[in-house]
C-alpha cells in the first residue's frame, strides 16, 4: 500500500516540478516577445515526465475492444526545444503572443487540476487514518 501511495505522490509530485518549469519558460517567451531574433522554447512535458520518472510508462487500459485509448508519441521521436512559429517577425523572432497565452493558461489550469488530485488524495488519507 504504501508503495502506491508513494508512487501517486512521486508521479504528482514531478508533474508540478516540470509544470512550473515549462510556466517559467513560456513566460520567457512572453517577456522577450519584441527581443530580435529570440526563438520561442517550449518542451514535450508527457516526455519529460516519463523521463524524469526513469521511463517509466503510464497505459492506459481498456475493458472493451471498442474503447478508443489516446496515443502519445512514441519514446524514441525528439523532443522540439524549439516552438513552431507560423509567421516569424521580420527581425527573427518566433513568439506568437497568442499561442503563448493559450499555452501558459492551458499549463496553469493542469498545474492547479494536479494540486486537485494530490489534495483530494491527501485528505482520503487522513480520513482513512482516522477513521472516519
Amino acid at each position: 500500500m504504501t508503495g502506491r501511495i508513494e508512487h501517486y505522490l512521486r508521479f504528482h509530485g514531478e508533474a508540478l516540478q516540470l509544470r512550473a518549469q515549462r510556466q517559467q519558460m513560456l513566460s520567457a517567451n512572453i517577456a522577450n516577445a519584441d527581443t530580435p531574433g529570440y526563438k520561442a522554447v517550449d518542451f514535450d512535458f508527457a516526455r519529460a515526465l516519463r523521463e524524469s520518472l526513469g521511463g517509466t510508462r503510464v497505459t492506459q487500459r481498456t475493458t472493451s475492444a471498442g474503447h478508443l485509448v489516446a496515443r502519445s508519441a512514441s519514446a524514441d521521436s525528439p523532443a522540439p526545444s524549439e516552438s513552431d512559429a507560423v509567421q516569424p517577425s521580420q527581425d527573427g523572432n518566433t513568439v506568437d503572443m497568442d499561442k503563448e497565452r493559450a499555452r501558459i493558461a492551458d499549463n496553469a489550469v493542469r498545474y492547479e487540476a494536479t494540486l486537485k488530485f494530490i489534495n483530494g488524495q491527501i485528505r482520503t488519507l487522513l480520513s482513512a487514518i482516522q477513521g472516519q
